[in-house]
């Protein structure tokens, strides 16, 4: 994945729709999992509101896809202590954005299976982030419920793709379902 890169997963019998439907948007790439697509936009700086628009004007899209999730940040590891080290340096990059803010960390992994554990990344990346915030002075809470932000970590095999969202993009959005 990339900061241009898309991952979308795709209904049951709606794979074939899915590729065409977001096949004007960009390069649509198959992976080596189930009704996992990846998308790079011919412009990513407008495809979440181009595609929130598809979604509004054309009958029946949510009906071949269930995510499309666009990264923010991305990039590539060999190891699960790779990942946690380049996940961390993102995320805390970051921080800024969750000054007194609620919020949590969701993993999507696909691939390193038994090497890579989502609930060990977003438990680790969760206490990261708060630490940061409390050394920061402006301390922020998990709240799985009604938070203020989602980050959401998208996996295939050795890549990684970041993103935040406020729970306004969630709403805005919702075919983002993070969680």
């Amino acid at each position: 994945m990339s900061n241009s890169m898309v991952l979308a997963t795709t209904r049951e019998k709606g794979f074939d729709r899915a590729r065409q439907l977001l096949g004007q948007f960009g390069r649509v790439f198959r992976t080596d999992y189930f009704n996992v697509l990846l998308l790079v936009p011919d412009e990513p700086q407008t495809f979440l509101d181009r595609f929130a628009a598809m979604v509004r004007n054309v009958p029946h899209v949510m009906e071949a896809l269930s995510r499309v999730v666009p990264a923010e940040a991305d990039f590539s590891f060999a190891s699960p202590q790779e990942f946690e080290a380049r996940a961390r340096d993102i995320v805390l990059g970051w921080a800024g954005r969750f000054h007194g803010k609620s919020f949590h960390v969701r993993m999507h992994r696909r691939g390193f299976k038994g090497r890579l554990s989502s609930q060990h990344e977003e438990r680790f990346l969760d206490e990261a982030l708060l630490r940061r915030l409390e050394d920061e002075g402006a301390p922020g809470c998990i709240n799985f419920d009604d938070p203020d932000a989602v980050i959401d970590i998208e996996t295939v095999d050795n890549r990684a793709g970041l993103s935040c969202w406020t729970r306004e993009d969630l709403q805005r959005y919702p075919f983002l379902r993070v969680d």
